[in-house]
C-alpha cells in the first residue's frame, strides 16, 4: 500500500478498474534493459509510480547505488499511478517491460499468471539478494505459491485516523482491543456531544471490510477468488447505510461536495479508516490535531491486521537478473537509502533501514509508534496473496460503495452489481 490520500486512491482505482482488464500477455523469455557495453557496463530500467517528490528521493538513492556499483547504470521512469499501469501494460504486452519496477500485492498473481514476473528465489540462493532482516513477517509478503515475486520496501497497516480534539470533547478514548460495539457506541457519543458524525463511513473501504471478515475467519480474497458471500456483503452494507441514516456516519453527499478535502479535515466527521502512513495528509490539510486509533475487534483480541507493503518486482524478460537483484537488495537494506526515502513508501521494511531513519516530526513518529504497537500486541497476521483480477474488484467495491452511499443504488442492487463485476474480473 502507498503513501497518498483517500481521494487519490478513489481516483486511481476508478481508472485502474477500467483499464487493467484489457491486458493479454503470452509467455516469453529474453530481453529487457540493454545488452550492456563493451566495458562490461549494463543498464537496467527502473519504473515506479508517484509524484515528483518521490522521484527526487529515488534519484538520490540511485546515485548512491551507481557509486557502489559503477558497472550498473539505472535508467528511470515514473508516472502517476494510473498512467504507470497503462504504460506498464503496453510495455508488458509488447514484450518490453522494465527490468525492475514498483509493485503491489493486488498485481502479483495477475502478472505471474501472464508470465511477466521473475522468481527471485534463484538470486537469493546465488547470494545476490538477501531476504534476511525484514520486519514483522514482511519477508513473506511477496511470495506466491513458493515463488518470490516481490520484495517489500515499506510497510503500512489500516488504522482509524481521528480528530483528537473531537474525541476528547466526546469523552471517547479508543484502546487496543475495543470492540465494534464499543466503536458504535463511541460514534453515537461523538454525534451527540460534538454535532459531527462519528466516522466518514466504512461502507466502501475494501481493506477495512477485509479485516472485519478476517475477524470472522474469512477474508475478502482467497487465492482463487472472493472469500465471502452475497449475504455477508448485504449485512455490511445494510449496517453502513443505517449508520448514515442515524447520523453516526457522515452524509455522503456532503462528503462528496468538499472533495478533495477529507470529511475529517472538513469537520464533517470525527475520524475515518485509512492506511496509517496517509496520516500526513490530515496534518497538512486540517486545522486540528490528528492521531491513530486501533482497529475495532469482534472478540476484543483479533483485529485481522497485517502489514501491507509496496514492493520491487523484476521482469522475467530481463537480461540482467543478477544486477536487478543487487539493485533490489541495495534499495531495501542500505541504511542511507532509508535516510533519503523516509516514510515516503511506508515504514522501512527491513530492520536496518527502520533503525537508520528516526523521524523527528510528530506525524511520522506516531506512524512508527502505531506499527510498533501492532507488533507488541501480537495482532499481525499473514495476508493471502490476491487473485488475478483483484485490482478490478477493489475498484468496483470502491465505486459501487460510493454509489450506494449517494443513494444511486439499493443495498441489494449494489451487492448484485459487485458480485457480477467481480465474477467477470476473476474469471477473465
Amino acid at each position: 500500500m502507498v503513501t497518498g490520500t483517500n481521494v487519490e486512491r478513489r481516483t486511481i482505482l476508478k481508472a485502474a478498474g477500467a483499464g487493467a482488464a484489457a491486458l493479454g500477455l503470452t509467455a516469453t523469455t529474453g530481453c529487457g534493459g540493454d545488452s550492456g557495453s563493451g566495458d562490461g557496463t549494463v543498464t537496467i530500467r527502473y519504473s515506479w509510480w508517484g509524484a515528483e517528490d518521490r522521484a527526487q528521493r529515488i534519484n538520490k538513492t540511485i546515485a548512491l547505488f551507481e557509486k557502489k556499483y559503477p558497472k550498473i547504470k539505472v535508467k528511470t521512469d515514473f508516472q502517476p499511478y494510473t498512467d504507470f499501469w497503462k504504460k506498464f501494460n503496453t510495455q508488458a504486452s509488447g514484450g518490453n517491460p522494465p527490468d525492475v519496477f514498483q509493485n503491489a500485492i493486488g498485481f502479483l498473481r495477475k502478472y505471474d499468471a501472464k508470465n511477466v514476473l521473475l522468481d527471485l528465489n534463484e538470486q537469493v540462493e546465488a547470494g545476490h539478494l538477501s531476504m534476511d532482516g525484514f520486519r514483522a513477517g514482511l519477508a513473506k509478503f511477496g511470495e506466491v505459491d513458493g515463488k518470490l515475486l516481490g520484495v517489500p520496501v515499506g510497510s503500512n497497516s489500516m488504522a482509524l485516523v481521528i480528530d483528537k480534539h473531537v474525541y476528547t470533547k466526546a469523552g471517547v478514548k479508543p484502546e487496543q482491543g475495543w470492540t465494534w460495539g464499543d466503536y458504535h457506541a463511541a460514534m453515537k457519543k461523538i454525534r451527540d456531544r460534538t454535532g459531527r458524525a462519528g466516522d466518514t463511513g466504512p461502507y466502501n473501504i475494501m481493506y477495512l471490510y477485509d479485516l472485519n471478515l478476517r475477524q470472522h475467519g474469512k477474508a475478502f480474497f482467497t487465492k482463487d477468488g472472493l472469500g465471502f458471500t452475497e449475504a455477508d456483503l448485504t449485512d455490511w452494507w445494510t449496517e453502513a447505510k443505517r449508520g448514515v441514516e442515524e447520523g453516526i456516519y457522515a452524509d455522503v453527499k456532503k462528503v462528496d461536495q468538499i472533495k478533495p478535502k477529507s470529511a475529517v479535515t472538513g469537520e464533517l466527521s470525527g475520524g475515518e479508516f485509512t492506511w496509517d502512513n496517509f496520516t500526513v495528509r490530515y496534518t497538512s490539510e486540517g486545522k486540528s490535531e490528528y492521531g491513530l486509533a486501533p482497529i475495532p475487534t469482534t472478540d476484543g483480541k483479533k483485529t485481522g491486521q497485517y502489514l501491507g507493503s509496496l514492493m520491487l518486482s523484476a521482469s522475467r524478460r530481463t537480461q540482467h537478473p543478477k544486477e536487478v537483484a543487487q539493485f533490489i537488495d541495495f534499495m531495501v537494506h542500505d541504511p542511507q537509502v532509508a535516510r533519503i526515502m523516509g516514510y515516503d513508501r511506508g515504514v522501512p521494511a527491513t530492520q536496518a533501514q527502520y533503525d537508520a531513519f528516526k523521524p523527528t516530526d510528530p506525524v511520522n513518529k506516531a506512524i512508527a509508534a502505531y506499527e510498533e504497537s501492532l507488533v507488541k500486541a501480537g495482532v499481525l497476521e499473514p495476508i493471502t496473496p490476491h487473485p488475478s483480477g483483484a485490482d478490478i474488484c477493489e475498484a468496483a467495491f470502491l465505486r459501487i460503495g460510493e454509489e450506494l452511499g449517494l443513494g444511486k443504488r439499493s443495498v441489494d442492487e449494489a451487492v448484485k452489481q459487485f458480485f457480477a463485476e467481480s465474477k467477470t474480473a476473476l474469471t477473465s
